[in-house]
């Protein structure tokens, strides 16, 4: 099968595109390099990958990148941590927008005219930012109060593109929520603004990443935003990757949306201790609650019935085995000076 990733440069294709090579796809990747810059990707001399740095806000080159494909995977879009929702609260939305749209535009042509068969499209956990019910299920998006940050919005907003894009053309999709993923390839991105938490200044990133900065750079006692009690769900990108070729390749995801995710539930203070634990495992864990961000949800807990279900996916890695491999790697990034 062939194709189109958008935002193949990006830290969620990094694992994604790997997956889909490694299982006999082709990929037609296109990426701006507007976040971290020009990146060098494992995959990027495989012959069966195919990239054009380009924006996928360009409706004519998206038309000529997707016009061979079976699949699309709608990927590209302005994305960060909790800090990044306030700094960028109106970019998020009308960049994003812009995206989602140029990227239908071609996908309907594509649809119409050549032998596109389907969508995929990563929408977020904060589609349900609203929501008070728990675990939260595939559709409860529809029925809880819409997000608040201009970026749960905006995903929320994705979804309905590809409902549109079914009732008024009939072109299949499928939306895949991942939460919360952990993995190797978050940098210190171009338009960053510094943010301080206590000694220590820290891009607008994830907060894994950023706890495991702040111990790696010393801080103690380490600083959280709020109580520690907020509940995630930490997904290696590994498993993510694979549970979206799987949504990508299986008949059953048609017309489906998919919370991609582990089952595991950890609160940030529970994060914090366990990476403290890995840095420094001969000294005591302390830490100090700093003001929680507006949109610093309290919980978010997904239901993974349905994509055991229907496609088979269970997400295999746990909090740990992730850390094992992300520390060594933002070690190696600050050292480089891109942290």
């Amino acid at each position: 099968m062939k194709i189109l990733v958008s935002g193949s440069a990006g830290f969620i294709a990094g694992y994604l595109v790997d997956e889909l090579l490694k299982h006999g796809h082709q990929v037609v990747g296109v990426d701006n390099y507007s976040k971290y810059g020009k990146v060098e990707k494992s995959y990027d001399h495989n012959p069966n990958y195919f990239f054009t740095e380009g924006d996928a806000k360009d409706v004519e080159l998206m038309k000529h990148l997707i016009q061979d494909c079976d699949q699309a995977l709608f990927n590209a879009a302005m994305v960060g941590g909790i800090n990044y929702f306030h700094e960028f609260a109106y970019d998020l939305i009308a960049e994003n927008e812009r995206i989602v749209a140029s990227s239908f535009d071609a996908a309907l042509w594509a649809f119409k005219n050549k032998k596109l068969k389907k969508v995929n499209v990563i929408s977020s956990s904060s589609a349900f930012e609203s929501t008070a019910k728990y675990p939260s299920v595939e559709g409860d998006q529809a029925l809880c109060p819409p997000p608040q940050s201009t970026y749960g919005f905006q995903k929320l907003m994705c979804e309905y593109f590809a409902k549109g894009g079914w009732e008024q053309y009939q072109l299949p999709y499928t939306i895949i929520r991942p939460f919360n993923v952990v993995g190797t390839g978050e940098q210190k991105a171009k338009n960053t603004k510094e943010i301080i938490s206590g000694n220590i200044k820290l891009a607008m990133s994830h907060v894994v990443p950023d706890l495991v900065q702040k111990v790696l750079k010393g801080q103690d006692p380490l600083r959280i935003l709020g109580d520690g009690k907020q509940i995630r769900h930490y997904t290696y990108g590994g498993d993510l990757a694979a549970g979206i070729r799987l949504a990508i390749e299986s008949k059953e995801a048609i017309n489906q949306d998919f919370n991609i995710s582990t089952a595991q539930s950890t609160t940030v203070l529970e994060l914090a201790e366990l990476i403290w634990n890995k840095i420094n495992p001969d000294q005591p864990f302390n830490y100090v609650s700093d003001e929680p961000m507006i949109h610093d949800v309290r919980k978010r807990q997904p239901s993974t019935k349905k994509a055991k279900k229907l496609l088979g996916f269970e997400a295999k890695t746990d909090l740990s085995q992730m850390l094992d491999e992300l520390i060594p790697w933002i070690k190696t990034q600050i050292e480089f000076g891109n942290m």
